[in-house]
């Protein structure tokens, strides 16, 4: 197996807590970082914008993605004009339709003409992966963000689909995949597997990064001790 550093799938950090962001930020195995409103009142978040421009004042070099939270096309395109505006490392992410299930396409081409880096989230078919492509920028930048952990969570195996996205991506130089909701370190071995540009993972997920290539007889003993260790300190008795 590859060495973690020898990955070719840029590894990117998802989460809305400053002082993770700062850390893994500092990490040279992530390239870049994503966030969400929901990771974003999870960590309790009060101000988006304050928020934002704070943490862009302490990375700087590295790709990373903010959220419109509008439900409105107008006011989603005025969100991401400012949110644009923060920083040029910044990718306005645009969810690929609103709550009423009104496709963001016409959105989406409007701000790639006008050279906003876009990262189109929420993508779970094929179908969807098409339309983008056929409305995006080919000259700028942009991230397709198919949410291979949401459809795994359905029953139906993701790879398929990521492959074939992958496949309508190849088409324009300046786009790249990013395999999202990720749900275990095997999703990123299976992303570079199938030559897939991006993924992003949570805090978690990166502390499981020292796990990779471990020797699975190490890690039995390893499972055995911690049930002995446990036992043993709940004081069980038969």
């Amino acid at each position: 197996m590859k060495k973690i550093e020898d990955l070719k799938v840029k590894i990117f950090a998802d989460g809305a807590d400053k002082n993770d962001m700062l850390d893994m930020n500092s990490n040279s195995i992530i390239k870049g970082l994503t966030t969400n409103p929901s990771l974003m009142k999870k960590a309790g978040i009060k101000d988006y914008k304050f928020f934002a421009k704070d943490i862009l004042s302490e990375i700087k070099n590295k790709p990373i993605s903010f959220e419109v939270f509008s439900d409105d096309f107008n006011e989603m395109e005025r969100q991401a004009m400012e949110i644009a505006s923060w920083s040029e490392n910044v990718y306005v992410k645009i969810p690929i339709t609103n709550t009423k299930k009104e496709s963001s396409a016409d959105l989406i081409k409007k701000l790639s003409e006008n050279k906003v880096k876009l990262n189109i989230t929420a993508l779970l078919t094929l179908q969807q992966v098409k339309t983008v492509m056929s409305v995006i920028n080919k000259k700028v930048p942009n991230i397709i963000s198919v949410f291979a952990g949401r459809v795994a969570d359905t029953g139906q195996d993701p790879l398929p689909l990521m492959i074939n996205s992958l496949e309508e991506v190849k088409s324009h130089p300046k786009s790249e995949l990013l395999w999202a909701s990720t749900r275990e370190l095997l999703n990123i071995i299976q992303a570079d597997n199938i030559g897939c540009h991006i993924i992003t993972v949570t805090k978690d997920i990166i502390k499981k990064l020292e796990l990779y290539n471990y020797d699975l007889n190490e890690y039995s003993l390893d499972t055995v001790k911690t049930f002995h260790k446990d036992a043993k300190e709940a004081n069980y008795k038969l």
